[in-house]
């Protein structure tokens, strides 16, 4: 997986990123590790519910990939501008 190869170690099959970073998906690991950092994203993992660890991570890969785009505003610019766009509707109507 991408996890493993950063961190240069064999990925073992019990690697709970590996579902998430193979190993053709490096960008995506790398502004997950660039924003959360591999041992706060595994302890997230930890502490959830197994049955909210698949939701957990995309969150996480999402917000991630969002910050890449837009450094400053990252999510919070896309919840604004969709803000704005339900008010400018509900003028219309």
């Amino acid at each position: 997986c991408a996890a493993c190869r950063f961190q240069r170690r064999r990925c073992s099959p019990a690697c709970p990123l590996a579902k998430y970073f193979p190993a053709s998906e490096n960008q995506r690991f790398m502004n997950c590790k660039k924003l959360f950092g591999v041992s706060n994203m595994l302890r997230l993992l930890n502490q959830v519910l197994v049955k909210d660890r698949d939701e957990t991570m995309q969150s996480l890969m999402f917000e991630a990939d969002v910050r890449e785009q837009d450094p400053v505003h990252g999510c919070m610019g896309i919840i604004c501008m969709l803000e704005q766009q339900l008010d400018k509707l509900r003028r219309e109507l």
